[in-house]
């Protein structure tokens, strides 16, 4: 058995009440849109989850001491970024981590600047928040999107607050550079802004001369003015045991935090932490693999579309996330017309371009062969339509 077999294998996600596959149940759409891959875990993990199970109490849980030392390690390890354990706040997810940041943050006449194309539940929490949204233009740098830095540098409104940050970016695929993350860093210190900043997919940069560096390591100041929120639950396919953690250095602001959660925010999930440390502890050589497999998927994935008119795919230098240019096929939904193809990807509207699709090609490459000839079956009947 070669090391990719275990990603190339179709694994039936019938009946395991999958949200990514039920939403295409009794259909023959292929599910290719939210960021849940279809792999199966490191065994590793599992053996560890199995290995609780002969303790049949599942009781509320706190994090291990031992898991949070495997944090501060980590980020020494990685990024040379020493952080201490009490700066660790365990929570069910980034998405929730998101929204308590903005809540613990300012009040209801605070704004929230986000980059204007996003994960959308990123852009979501300022109305959750009852705070003000001030989207941040992007701009293509070298076939790679960031955020529009200058359009930072230039604004002088008292009533900014936060800097939201999406690092490796979700769903443009880039990774920030030292010099571009400084360049942030810089404005948000000038300002005062804090800067909440989701790293989840830290651990998914394909290239093999970039890297990660969460942008409260560049240095003490914005160390101070960051929360990082980072779970190995994209990486490790682990989103369903609902794990993650905030670094949060500040001192008042983990107090608001905390106080920002009491009360609505539910306890980590037990297992959610044995997988999480399993995770970073014995499941670097699936990661790798892992890494490998999706390498060429999405080298696989770019080589054809670029060859179908009317698609563009730029490189893709992090996540299994494929950010893909529609726009010259001058479709009014193109969501709809991909699904009428048989291939549900996540609509560019909701990430803040219509222009765009958001592929998942966290699959085998079988199906995500499959899903190419659907796309481009049905782009080619779209230009013999509008050639006759």
């Amino acid at each position: 058995m070669n090391e990719f077999s275990k990603f190339d294998r179709c694994l039936n996600r019938e009946n395991t009440n999958s949200v990514k596959h039920d939403r295409y149940r009794d259909s023959e759409i292929l599910p290719m849109w939210v960021a849940d891959m279809d792999f199966s875990v490191a065994p590793e993990i599992t053996e560890a989850i199995r290995s609780r199970l002969d303790h049949d109490v599942y009781g509320y849980t706190h994090a291990p001491e031992s898991l949070n030392k495997l944090i501060v390690e980590r980020m020494q390890r990685l990024y040379q970024w020493s952080i201490k354990p009490e700066w660790l706040v365990w929570i069910p997810g980034v998405v929730a981590a998101v929204n308590i940041a903005c809540r613990s943050i300012g009040d209801a006449n605070s704004q929230m600047l986000s980059p204007a194309v996003v994960y959308p539940y990123i852009a979501h929490a300022a109305e959750l928040s009852n705070r003000y949204l001030q989207k941040v233009p992007m701009v293509s740098r070298q076939q790679r999107w960031v955020m529009d830095s200058e359009w930072l540098a230039g604004r002088n409104d008292a009533n900014d607050e936060i800097l939201l940050l999406c690092n490796p970016h979700n769903p443009g695929g880039s990774v920030y550079s030292r010099e571009e993350l400084s360049e942030l860093a810089s404005i948000a210190e000038a300002r005062d802004w804090v800067v909440v900043s989701d790293e989840v997919h830290c651990d998914l940069i394909f290239e093999r001369n970039l890297k990660h560096i969460p942008i409260a390591s560049l240095n003490p100041t914005i160390e101070q003015q960051s929360i990082t929120l980072m779970a190995a639950s994209k990486t490790f396919n682990l989103a369903g045991l609902g794990c993650s953690f905030a670094i949060i250095p500040n001192q008042q602001l983990r107090r608001n935090f905390r106080q920002a959660s009491t009360g609505i925010v539910s306890h980590v999930n037990l297992f959610g932490y044995i997988s999480t440390q399993a995770a970073y502890q014995q499941g670097e050589k699936w990661h790798q693999q892992l890494l490998d497999y999706l390498r060429g998927n999405r080298d696989y994935l770019r080589e054809e579309i670029n060859q179908i008119r009317g698609l563009k795919l730029d490189p893709v230098e992090a996540t299994y996330l494929a950010w893909i240019d529609v726009s010259g096929l001058g479709l009014d939904n193109p969501h709809r017309f991909f699904e009428q193809a048989g291939v549900g990807m996540s609509p560019g509207r909701e990430f803040g371009d219509n222009g765009f699709m958001r592929l998942n090609f966290g699959c085998s490459l079988t199906t995500l062969k499959e899903a190419v000839l659907r796309m481009r079956t049905a782009v080619d009947n779209h230009w013999d339509q509008k050639n006759v």
